[in-house]
C-alpha cells in the first residue's frame, strides 16, 4: 500500500507586523518620558590647595551655624527666631547686599534635615553663588 504524501506548507513569520508592534512600543515609551528640567542650585566645590593663607588675607564670609536643636546662629552671633524670614534678614544685614562672600552652612550631625534646607533657601533667595555646606566636629564627652 501506498499513502500519498501531503505536500508541505511553507511557514512565514511575518516580519513587518513585527517591525509595527516594535517601533509602536518605542513611540509610547518616547511619549510616555518626562522631559522635566528642575531647578538646582549650583554648588561650587571646594578645591585642595597646599599652604594655608595668612589670616590677614582671609576675605570676609558668613557663616551659618545650626545647632542640634535648629536654632541658627550668623558668624558666631546668635539669632532669636529660627525661621526663614529673620535668617534672610540677618544675612542681608551682615552681607550688606554683597552676595558675592562666600556663604558657609556647618551643621551638627543631629541637625534637623529641614534646618539645613531652610538655610540653603535663604542663601539660594539671596542669590549667594559660593556656598559650601561643612560638619561640626563631634566633642568628646567628659
Amino acid at each position: 500500500m501506498k499513502f500519498r504524501r501531503k505536500p508541505r506548507e511553507n511557514i512565514e513569520i511575518n516580519l513587518a507586523s513585527l517591525i509595527d508592534i516594535v517601533f509602536i512600543l518605542l513611540l509610547f515609551f518616547v511619549v510616555a518620558t518626562t522631559f522635566t528640567r528642575e531647578t538646582q542650585l549650583k554648588v561650587e566645590l571646594p578645591e585642595a590647595v597646599s599652604g594655608t593663607p595668612p589670616e590677614s588675607a582671609e576675605p570676609k564670609r558668613l557663616e551659618v551655624l545650626i545647632d542640634a536643636g535648629g536654632s541658627y546662629s550668623l558668624n558666631g552671633q546668635a539669632l532669636l527666631s529660627s525661621d526663614l524670614d529673620s535668617l534672610i534678614r540677618a544675612l542681608q544685614k551682615e552681607s550688606a547686599g554683597d552676595n558675592d562672600l562666600p556663604l558657609i552652612i556647618s551643621a551638627d550631625g543631629k541637625t534637623p534635615h529641614r534646618a539645613v534646607v531652610t538655610a540653603m533657601d535663604a542663601a539660594g533667595k539671596l542669590g549667594f553663588a559660593h556656598l559650601r555646606i561643612t560638619t561640626v566636629e563631634a566633642r568628646a564627652a567628659p
